[in-house]
Order: structure tokens, then C-alpha cells, then sequence
């Protein structure tokens, strides 16, 4: 025979889970600061003006 388990406990206890792996996706989506994303704004900003100045005119 199968252990007994209390399906109350269970149920928690995969509830908390899910809540935990939806808190660790949250974080990952949301949890950078005002400055991280500023710093990435200004290097793709430099990095797209240093593309932009090697480019050459073509000639119609």
C-alpha cells in the first residue's frame, strides 16, 4: 500500500511552489534598477551612434 498523505498539506504545499516560481520569473523580469536600465539605454545609444558613423553613403 501507498503512503497516506494529508491532501491539504499537498495542495499547499504545490500552491507555494507556484507562487515561489512565479515570484523567481517576476524578479527576473522586473527586478532591475532605474540605473541598470539607463546604463543599458546609454551603451546601446553609443553603440548605435558608433555603427551609425562608420556607415557609408551609397552612391544612386
Amino acid at each position: 500500500m501507498g503512503e497516506i498523505v494529508n491532501l491539504k498539506q499537498v495542495k499547499k504545499r504545490q500552491a507555494r511552489a507556484a507562487a515561489e516560481a512565479e515570484a523567481a520569473a517576476n524578479r527576473a523580469k522586473h527586478g532591475r534598477t532605474a540605473a541598470e536600465k539607463a546604463n543599458d539605454r546609454r551603451a546601446e545609444a553609443r553603440r548605435q551612434a558608433v555603427l551609425d558613423g562608420t556607415r557609408r553613403e551609397e552612391e544612386r
